[in-house]
């Protein structure tokens, strides 16, 4: 499956991939949780940034 984003939509979705990178940078949450977010995150955008919305650590 490709997605093509392009335009304003795009320039959205990368703040908001940044966004939620940094944000769990700099979590309390341990090491390994925030690897395995990340890559969650750029394997799969969608359901990535989704999972990490819903699940991701609080704080």
């Amino acid at each position: 499956m490709h997605i093509e984003v392009s335009g304003l939509f795009g320039l959205i979705w990368l703040v908001l991939i940044v966004y939620a990178m940094i944000r769990i940078v700099q979590s309390n949450a341990g090491t390994g949780s925030k690897v395995i977010w990340v890559v969650l995150i750029l394997l799969l955008p969608v359901v990535g940034l989704i999972l990490w919305l819903l699940f991701g650590p609080k704080g």
